[in-house]
């Protein structure tokens, strides 16, 4: 019922992003246990620590998949 949602969620905010002039470049800060998971989901980039920011490529892809 709820898949796809936070994949959603994300792809708006770079979305946003875009808009904002910030060229879809996003960053949050995950759970240690879902690291690899938004690496391979989301196009996400581990930073350090529990940074994770997705970049202007994978923005894009994104919002190709869920707009």
């Amino acid at each position: 019922m709820y898949s796809g949602v936070p994949g959603n969620l994300v792809a708006f905010a770079c979305k946003v992003s875009f808009q904002r002039g910030h060229q879809g470049n996003v960053s949050f800060i995950s759970k240690t246990q879902l690291i690899d998971h938004y690496q391979k989901t989301l196009g996400a980039m581990h930073f350090g620590g529990r940074l994770m920011i997705i970049e202007t490529h994978a923005a894009l892809k994104l919002i190709n998949r869920y707009f």
